[in-house]
């Protein structure tokens, strides 16, 4: 079957989708295309009609949203004579021209919502009217429809009838984006390259490792029209027959911002990773909150003593980010006079002026040794000398 209808690849989702197609054909029952645009939905409504009993009937493929919003019903349904400004003689329409076969609607979302209600009546019991008519007519057509629009979304904001989509969707078929395929990428674009060797009368291009790679892992908005634009594009300018990535990279538009944050791996849309940071967070200001109790209740009882500063000097050290203690400022005085960031300290109304120095350098270490560790956390604390816990904080304060 794939062979028959020029479908390359051997992905589980688009093997799931062809099986479909091949079990709904013998029967009348509509279906509903789902998929992003350029994943080649056009070619399930030829499988259903052409192993149907309807094969050999009239096939018309529309779309929907080529076609004016003035003139459409027109289009579907034909008119009278002198129903409109130009309706010079009467026209009959795709469901009266395709009657007991099969009508393609390519892009049925885009639809009008009046000519959705003439497409349900359609659906129910096969009836229609033309337009600037007044008698009924029947037809026996089977449709197929497709689109790369969010249906529920369509439906919640009132542009598509709820009761259209569920006569429409009866059987649903869903087609996998480019991305999604993994290796049949490749393929195809050997495919589209060899046709295109044959095309022009040329050698065929041949992909290196690393342009394999790359074109693995580039997102492709377009599917699978983008890949073929990209294989003739190159099988027409490049002169050499043996693509590197550095080639590549100049026919991947975007290319950087387009590569998945997680490679190997499903994105998780549960927010479960953001939410065991804020209750690490949570746990940390808990007990940041216990030791100043502490610390509070040793003072109340002692006094500001050098005993109760040597007992609790990590403690002061931890909650203070490991900064100078309070008391130590008036020894400033005996500093530099040379240096301008320590003349700050004299005054309390200018100490973000400090901090703000303190903490550009402490966001670069934070970074290069994040870099350096390759994101791992525990390794880079260990090398800053702080906590698993303050770094944590710092992450989420500094936003890294």
């Amino acid at each position: 079957m794939k062979q028959r209808f020029g479908i390359i690849g051997n992905d589980v989702q688009l093997n799931r989708a062809i099986e479909k197609a091949l079990r709904v054909a013998p029967t009348d029952i509509s279906v509903l295309v789902t998929g992003e645009s350029g994943v080649g939905k056009e070619n399930i409504p030829k499988i259903i009609h052409q192993l149907s009993h309807r094969k050999h009937a009239k096939y018309i493929a529309v779309n929907c949203g080529a076609i004016p919003e003035g003139t459409i019903d027109s289009e579907l349904f034909g008119h009278e004579k002198g129903a409109f400004t130009g309706a010079t003689t009467t026209r009959k329409g795709y469901f009266e021209v395709a009657d007991g076969g099969t009508i393609f609607l390519d892009e049925v979302g885009e639809l009008p919502l009046t000519t959705q209600v003439r497409l349900l009546r359609v659906l129910e019991n096969g009836e229609f009217i033309k337009v600037g008519s007044s008698q009924v007519q029947k037809t026996n057509v089977r449709i197929v429809a497709a689109t790369n629009v969010n249906m529920q979304q369509a439906i919640a904001k009132e542009k598509f009838r709820e009761d259209l989509y569920y006569r429409l969707s009866t059987i649903e078929i869903n087609l996998p984006a480019l991305r999604e395929r993994g290796e049949d990428i490749h393929l195809l674009f050997r495919k589209f390259a060899s046709d295109f060797a044959q095309k022009y009368r040329m050698p065929t291009i041949r992909l290196d490792d690393n342009s394999v790679k790359m074109l693995l892992n580039y997102r492709f908005p377009g599917n699978i029209r983008q890949l073929k634009n990209i294989a003739e594009q190159i099988s027409v300018v490049e002169e050499s027959r043996q693509i590197t990535a550095d080639k590549m990279v100049q026919y991947l538009p975007n290319n950087n911002g387009n590569l998945p944050a997680i490679f190997g791996e499903k994105a998780s849309n549960d927010f479960s990773t953001e939410r065991d940071i804020m209750y690490k967070i949570l746990f940390d200001m808990r007990n940041d909150i216990n030791d100043l109790k502490k610390l509070t209740l040793d003072l109340m009882q002692h006094g500001n003593s050098e005993e109760v500063q040597e007992e609790n000097s990590r403690l002061i050290e931890r909650i203070y980010e490991e900064k100078p203690a309070l008391q130590n400022q008036v020894e400033v005085v005996q500093l530099p006079q040379n240096s301008v960031e320590n003349n700050y300290d004299f005054a309390e109304t200018v100490e973000e002026d400090e901090s703000l120095s303190l903490q550009d350098k402490e966001i670069e270490m934070i970074r290069k040794s994040l870099e350096k560790n390759k994101n791992k956390r525990k390794l880079a604390a260990k090398e800053l000398g702080i906590s698993e816990r303050t770094l944590y904080r710092k992450i989420k304060q500094y936003d890294l």
